[in-house]
């Protein structure tokens, strides 16, 4: 049944979706308040409030043998490649009710970082609550020809959760390293997740029927359908099936969309323009995933589980368009802010302030720290590079500090590193040469972890949020004083980076 469900052929997305809508009318329909008779409101008397009594003591003692532990579940959500502007409630020119109505409901930052401006290390960092550095995690993965994956000795949210009794699940693009001929990588079980259905890189040939996703250790062969559909198709069989009596869950969902190469269902991609546009069949994944996402919230509505659902929604760095980086400098690949800068929310009805939006710097590096302070758990023993966001969730801002400015590093990236502290960046250029090779060679690691910096740039991104206007040489005091702190970071960092040149 459950592989039935992976080979859909063509109308099925189009009957799930009657479904969802069906599911929606049908909850809708079950929330009316019952009418009020006459009869209802006659005085009990004395036997009926006895047997009444005892009913009540009997089905109140059934419902606490049967209520669940109380454990929110946890959905992480990411995209892959997302701008900054690209999705409705950040003003970008998608249609996204999903994620609009979501970010309604809970707090939209309109300062939110990705962990890095590309792939495998920003997902460390999220994964982790740690710089990718220090994770084993430098660029973007590439398996045949490099070692580099995150490494075991890391704790996972997934792994923290677990821990506390939770079902896990990873469904998605997971680009941390899976094993090849060459190279014996650890796979999503080894990082905590109970299941996982994922892909190495991106999906291939594109969204439209992939053919390299893996379930579990096997190859799932080719898969009919859109990525985002498919992806979700597995999140809900797997919330279908058993996971043990009440066991909260902790579900992973990282869609591949918009990340190249690209495809989306022709009359998504009409609402945006012809079908060969570029930009049109770009909005058009977009837009897929919001449907895809809104299926996902329809069945956590029928398990009932909306209300004790922490939901987190991100992207894992900035657009490779210029049009879709709201204005700011630079793209994906870069540590400019059109790089790092992404959508981000956090939504848990009843816990986190509704309809809030938060100007304060945070990103997906407190993730791991902030679930944890959430949930009341123990963070991991290790350094962590990320805050706890959990009072300004609550909106309790004037009890938070963050405790360490957010850093960047990526090789190839010009600048090699920034730094935001409050209202300022500042940005550096590496004082050594790499190979004009664009993929990342870990013969380079040695020369990472012991180079510096020269032609550092400060911007107030408050007043100048495209970094226009560098303010350097105008606050030497300030700048000083940033370098400091941007240098003592990096040697924390670089102290603890992992060589992979040394195996």
């Amino acid at each position: 049944m459950r592989d039935q469900r992976q080979n859909r052929k063509g109308g099925l997305w189009q009957k799930h979706q009657q479904e969802a809508t069906i599911a929606v009318h049908a909850t809708h329909s079950t929330l009316s308040e019952p009418q009020m008779t006459d009869s209802s409101l006659r005085p009990l008397d004395g036997f009926q409030i006895t047997l009444l009594t005892v009913l009540a003591c009997f089905f109140s003692e059934f419902a606490f043998a049967e209520r669940p532990s109380g454990k929110p579940n946890v959905l992480l959500l990411l995209s892959d490649d997302l701008g900054y502007q690209d999705i409705g409630c950040y003003g970008g020119p998608v249609k996204t009710p999903t994620l609009d109505r979501l970010a309604s409901q809970g707090m939209r930052f309109s300062q939110f970082y990705s962990g890095c401006a590309v792939c495998s290390p920003s997902r460390a960092t999220l994964l982790t609550g740690r710089h990718h550095i220090r994770t084993g995690v430098y660029s973007w993965i590439h398996d045949p020809s490099q070692k580099s994956h995150l490494l075991r000795r890391e704790v996972t949210l997934a792994e923290v959760l677990k821990d506390a009794g939770y079902a896990t699940a990873h469904v998605g693009k997971w680009h941390l390293g899976l094993p090849t001929q060459q190279h014996s990588k650890p796979t999503p079980d080894q990082h905590g997740f109970d299941h996982w259905f994922a892909t190495w890189n991106n999906a291939e040939p594109s969204h439209k029927n992939p053919n390299n996703f893996i379930r579990n250790g096997e190859p799932a062969g080719k898969t009919d359908g859109y990525s985002c559909q498919i992806v979700v198709d597995e999140a809900i069989a797997w919330l279908d099936n058993p996971r043990g009596t009440h066991q909260p869950f902790f579900l992973n969902v990282w869609f591949h969309e918009p990340h190249a190469p690209i495809a989306a269902p022709k009359s998504i991609v009409n609402e945006y323009g012809p079908t060969t546009n570029q930009a049109a069949i770009y909005s058009g994944t977009v837009d897929n995933t919001d449907k895809a996402i809104q299926r996902l919230l329809v069945k956590l509505q029928q398990l009932d589980v909306t209300d004790n659902t922490l939901i987190i929604y991100a992207s894992d760095n900035g657009s490779y368009r210029d049009d879709r980086t709201g204005g700011l400098r630079g793209r994906k690949g870069m540590n400019w802010e059109g790089g790092i800068r992404v959508p981000g929310m956090f939504v848990w009805p009843g816990v986190i302030k509704q309809a809030t939006v938060s100007a304060t710097p945070a990103g997906l590096v407190d993730v791991l720290p902030t679930v944890c302070g959430l949930l009341g758990l123990k963070k991991p023993d290790r350094y962590l590079d990320g805050t706890d966001l959990t009072p300004l969730l609550k909106g309790q801002s004037n009890a938070w500090q963050r405790k360490q400015p957010l850093f960047w590093h990526l090789q190839k990236s010009r600048p090699i590193v920034a730094m935001r502290d409050g209202d300022y960046s500042l940005v550096a250029e590496p004082d050594y040469e790499l190979s004009k090779n664009n993929m990342f060679q870990e013969a380079w690691i040695p020369k990472i972890r012991s180079g510096g910096y020269r032609n550092f740039q400060l911007f107030n991104l408050t007043k100048d949020p495209q970094q226009m206007n560098d303010l350097a040489a105008k606050n030497p005091e300030l700048l000083e004083k940033l370098k400091s702190k941007l240098l003592g970071i990096n040697q924390s960092i670089m102290q603890e980076a992992h060589d992979w040149t040394a195996q």
